[in-house]
Formats: structure tokens, sequence, C-alpha cells
């Protein structure tokens, strides 16, 4: 049992021992956790060059975070008639790549719907982050040149009920100032930025860095006249008004605190600055030097790393009649501004303003709203957080110096400076400060101890009507109304002129099969095709008719020489028509005398050997008739049938 309570104390205690050996953090704008969504103009009236000028404009805004899964994540949404997520949240873990990922971005074209863009990061970006319980501000920045082609009122409604903070850029002179009004958060003068036109637009860089900065690491406000300013009240965050006693202050209307030797003003920075200082700030001070503290040098405000190191102070110096000013340097521990003059009546004993404003690049100091000094100054880095803020301590120690406050702030607005007035100081003659300032009477300072409080007065007459107070700052923005009933149909209003040809919309689904249609009328004879390929051969068809009998052939070759026939006696015409037949037969051209006739060619049969009577005779010889072929008609049919005769006698014969 002893073992297990041993092991258990070391189990609790180790984790203490970690977290006080734990390295010291840095934190400022650089390394807040944001989820920061840029919704680009992508319309037509932008074009290609505007296009790419917008583009490094993101990228110049957003080199000053830290990109990653840890601090900030960035995403890119293109819009003109449809959004384009163009780079997903998270999805680049550097500032290179997300750098380069931006530039790669392609122009779209198309009309504008912005509220339909911004609804779309509502719904689909800042939905689709994966650290929704981690990230602190979520944050979008629209940027347009035209009036938008859809409602953006109930778009931007319900980004800030999602609890987005939207900041609109209008770019050019078609822009509304209205509907920018409407997609921005309030007040206008904070979340609505203005640019001539995109070649002018790195004009309004500075002003959209250190806003994106001042949503990333000063969430609290500070209540100034009709407004309320992002900022640090110091007097409530260090509990100075719970710590030190309430007197009054410069004017009967103001309260200030005495802070004595025994009042310590020392608070856990993580507490006050927990995401660091802004790059660009007002540090405010009104305050009264006692006589006892004003031949010290000691730190008004300072802030401590965790190894007691100074990180950012404002040191005030009796010996000198100085006001020094310490921050952070990239190159150096530290960096310090010393004023040396216009500062010594802020050691008279009086009530004075102290007022430095701080940039980036350099700090200019005032005094009771009069401009003393402005000095460069090199690169800073962020605070570390794991050390401590003090308030009046002296040099080097924890020791208080005793003085008296009535105002200490940190605005994060660096054009607070500006609005800010030092009508507090009755000495200030500034025409914004109202006519019936009363100043208080200043007791003597002096080393009396203290006495018990005395009996309460009586109670005073009652005053005159004070006038009436400035309006107060506007309220919240109400839940949306229930809808309203229809209202009555308004006479068709006239017709607008025609539209530009819209972009071709995607092809559509194939459409129910239709009833088949009339026979259409025969169309015209096409061009012959191709021959098709050869058929194979065919069945042999029947004998054809008899053809006319052709024309007489050429002369037949002579045939051989006949064996004697039987003597015949002379002057019988059949037996000369037998004789003549006879010769015709067997292919002698010769006729008797006295007869003419056709030469008749012998059978193929009876051909000499080599030759070949049997050919078809050409055109030509087909023309041709032997010298002795003058037979007319008639002729030739008697010569027919007497040859004839001849034969049936001749097979008598035989």
């Amino acid at each position: 049992m002893l073992l297990w309570s041993v092991w258990t104390t070391i189990l609790l205690l180790t984790p203490l021992d970690a977290a006080e050996e734990e390295e010291d953090v840095r934190a400022g704008c650089s390394t807040a956790v944001n989820d920061l969504v840029y919704i680009v103009d992508g319309s037509w009236s932008v074009g290609f060059a505007d296009f790419d000028t917008a583009k490094q404009w993101l990228i110049n805004i957003t080199s000053q975070f830290d990109i990653s899964s840890h601090y900030t994540q960035v995403a890119v949404i293109q819009y003109s008639d449809t959004p384009r997520l163009e780079i997903p949240l998270g999805k680049h873990q550097g500032g290179a790549e997300l750098i380069q990922a931006i530039r790669s971005i392609t122009y779209l074209g198309g009309n504008t719907q912005t509220g339909r863009a911004i609804r779309f990061a509502v719904d689909h970006v800042f939905s689709s982050s994966q650290r929704a319980s981690q990230v602190k501000n979520r944050i979008a920045v629209v940027v347009t040149d035209g009036k938008s082609q859809d409602d953006v009122v109930d778009a931007s409604i319900d980004a800030r009920a999602e609890g987005i903070t939207v900041f609109a850029v209008g770019v050019g002179s078609e822009i509304t100032t209205s509907e920018l009004v409407s997609i921005a958060n309030r007040p206008s003068t904070t979340y609505v930025l203005y640019a001539e036109d995109y070649t002018t637009i790195d004009r309004i860089r500075d002003s959209m860095e250190q806003k994106l900065c001042e949503e990333s690491v000063c969430p609290t406000r500070i209540p100034v006249a009709s407004r309320d300013e992002k900022g640090f009240e110091l007097m409530v965050g260090m509990n100075i008004q719970k710590k030190a006693k309430k007197i009054n202050g410069s004017l009967v209307s103001e309260t200030a605190f005495s802070l004595t030797a025994s009042t310590d003003i020392t608070e856990n920075t993580r507490e006050i600055f927990p995401e660091g200082l802004p790059p660009s700030y007002v540090f405010i001070a009104t305050l009264r030097l006692k006589r006892s503290s004003s031949k010290l040098t000691f730190d008004l405000w300072r802030v401590l790393s965790k190894d007691k190191e100074i990180q950012a102070a404002v040191t005030l110096s009796e010996k000198d009649k100085t006001v020094t000013f310490t921050t952070t340097s990239v190159t150096n521990t530290d960096q310090r501004v010393i004023f040396k003059a216009g500062f010594q009546t802020l050691y008279d004993g009086k009530w004075h303003q102290l007022k430095l404003l701080v940039r980036p690049s350099q700090v200019t100091s005032f005094l009771d709203d009069q401009l003393i000094q402005e000095v460069m100054l090199e690169p800073v880095e962020p605070i570390y957080i794991n050390g401590e803020t003090q308030v009046a301590k002296r040099r080097g120690t924890d020791i208080t110096v005793p003085v008296e406050i009535q105002k200490l702030r940190l605005y994060c607005d660096p054009h607070q400076s500006e609005r800010e007035t030092a009508c507090e100081i009755y000495s200030v003659d500034d025409e914004r400060c109202p006519l019936n300032r009363t100043a208080t009477v200043e007791e003597e300072d002096c080393n009396c101890v203290v006495g018990p409080p005395g009996q309460r007065g009586l109670p005073g007459r009652m005053g005159f009507r004070g006038e009436k107070g400035r309006e107060g700052p506007p309220g919240p923005d109400g839940k949306p109304g229930k809808d309203g009933k229809p209202g009555e149909t308004g006479p068709p209003g006239l017709e607008g002129k025609k539209g530009e040809d819209g972009p071709a919309g995607p092809r559509g689904e194939p459409g129910l099969i239709g009833n088949k249609g009339d026979r259409g009328e025969p169309g015209l004879l096409g061009e012959p095709g191709p021959p098709g390929p050869m058929g194979e051969k065919g069945e042999l068809g029947p004998p054809g008719e008899a053809g006319s009998v052709g024309e007489p052939g050429l002369p037949g070759i002579s045939g051989l020489a006949g064996t004697p026939g039987p003597k015949i006696e002379h002057g019988s015409p059949d037996v000369l028509l037998s004789s003549h037949v006879l010769q015709l037969l067997l292919g002698d051209p010769k006729t008797f005398p006295g007869q003419m006739g056709y030469v008749i060619t012998p059978a193929c049969s009876g051909s000499a050997p080599g030759s070949n009577p049997c050919r078809k005779a050409s055109k030509g010889e087909a023309s041709r008739k032997h010298p002795k072929q003058v037979l007319e008609p008639p002729q030739l049919g008697l010569l027919e049938a007497k040859e004839q005769m001849f034969n049936s006698e001749l097979l008598l014969d035989i």
C-alpha cells in the first residue's frame, strides 16, 4: 500500500515538473491559431491581369502568418457563376507550398454570385476544418470588384451566426458600399476596406495585415465613446482596480487608483496577452508621478520572459527626464529607443497623458496629445508568453514604485492614436473636448499618515439635470424575424435588355423514345457506290437460240488432190453441177467453165496440219469476198438446190 502511494505521488508530480521545465513559447500574429478563407472574385469584370494582381495581394498579406497545422490554415475560393474551391483548408502546411498553390490558380470568368460563394464557404469549407475545437479565430476575406447578382445579406448573417468574422474588400468604382457593409462584420470602419483599383490594392496591404492581426491577437474590446475598440484594458486585466486604492482622477468626472510600495501589480502574460502583442499598437497611460517616485527610474509597464528578460517596456527616468521604449529585436536581445527631449513636464507632479504609437518599423511619442518625437525601429519578433507582465516596478527589481494611474490601455488599431484625445487633462485645449470639464483640486504631496475615515457627511443638494449623453454603441444583430406574408403581385416590369449569352450548360440525360414519325419523302439519288466484290461462278445455262447466219468466211486453203472419179460424159447440166459441187466440197477454188460460185471452206477435220482454218474471222476478214464470189442471191439458191441433188446421186453411186 505504501509503495502504491509513493508511485501515485510520483505520477502526479511528474507533469508539474515537466510543465515547469517547459521552454518559453513565443506568441504573436504569426503564431495565431486561425482558419483563414479568402473568397476572391473571378468574374469577367476582373480580367486576367487584375486577377493575377489579386493573387499576389493574397500572397503578400498571408506571408505574415506561420502556415501550419498548429497555427494558421488557409483556403482559397474563386467564384463567378459558381464557387470553385481552389485550395482546401489545411491542404498546404508550409508558406512556400501555399504561395505556389495560389500562383497556380487559373482565372475562372463569368458572372458575380457573391452570396453563393459566402454560403459555400460557411457550409463546405469552414465546416471541413479538422481542428474545429482548437481554432480560435475563423476569418473570411471577401474580395470583389462589383455588385453581386444574388443576395448577400442572408449568407452573411449565417456566417456571423457561425462565429465567422467577415472582412469585405471592395475594388474599383463599380462596388456598392451598402452591399459591402451588409457582407462585413460591424463596425464597417473596421471590417470594410476600399481600393481604387487593382493596381493600387497594395496600398491597403498594411491595413489588411494589421486588421487580420488584430482579429488574431486582440479578442477583447474596450468601450470608447460610441464604439468598441479592440485592445487590452490593463486597468482591468492587471486587476489594478481591485488591488489599488481608489482616488479622484484628473477631472471631477474621472476616477484614478493609487499604487503604493506594498501594491504588487503582477500577472501571468498568458492571461493578459494570450496570443502575444500585435505588430502595431497604441500604448496610453494617464498618470501622476508622486514626488517620492519622480526621482526614480522605473518601468511603468513591462513584459518579461520566463528568464526575466524584458521583451516590451515603457521606462520613466526623472533623473534624465526621459522616456525609454523597449521591444524585441530579430538581430539582438532587445532594442531600446530613448526619447530625451520634450518630457520635462511629465515629472512636475501633475496629471499627464503619455502615448506611444508603435508600428513595425517606427515608434512615435506624444505627451498630452502633442507630438514629441518619431524614431525608427529594427524588425521585431513575437514575445514569449510564459513569463510575467508587471506595472510600476523599479528597474531590475520587483519593488513597486508609488504612482497614481487613471488610464492604462493598449489599443490594437494604430489609427486609434488619432481618435484618442487627451481631454481628461484639463490643460489640454482641443475642440473635441466637452465644455463642462472641471479639474480636480490637487492635494499637496506629503508624507502624512493616513488617518481613519471620517463620518459620512449629509447628502448634498440635487444637482441640475445633466445633458443628454452620447449615443451608445449599436447593439448586436437581432435574430432573423419570421417570414412575412406574401405581398400583392406588382405590375409587370418593363422588358429588360437581352443579356449576354451564357456559357453552354452540361449535356442533359437522354430523353424518352418518341413515337415513330411519318415516312419521309424519297431522298435525292445518291452517288454510285464502289463496285462490289466478284460473285461466285454460276451454273451452266441452257443452250441459246440459234443465231443468224453470219457473213461468208474467207477462202480456205486448197485441199489435197482426190482420187480420180468415174468418167462422166460432158454436156449434162446435172453432171456439171455435181462435178462443180464435188469440187467445192473438196476445197478446190476452181470452178467449171461459164459458172461463178461461192468458195466453200473445207471442214475442220480435213485441214492441213499446222493450219487453223476454224479460227474466227476478224471483222475485216469477214467483209472480204473471194474474187470469184459474184453470184447474186437467186443464183445462190439454185446452186444449193442442185447441190442437194448431187449429194443424193452421190450417195446412190456409193
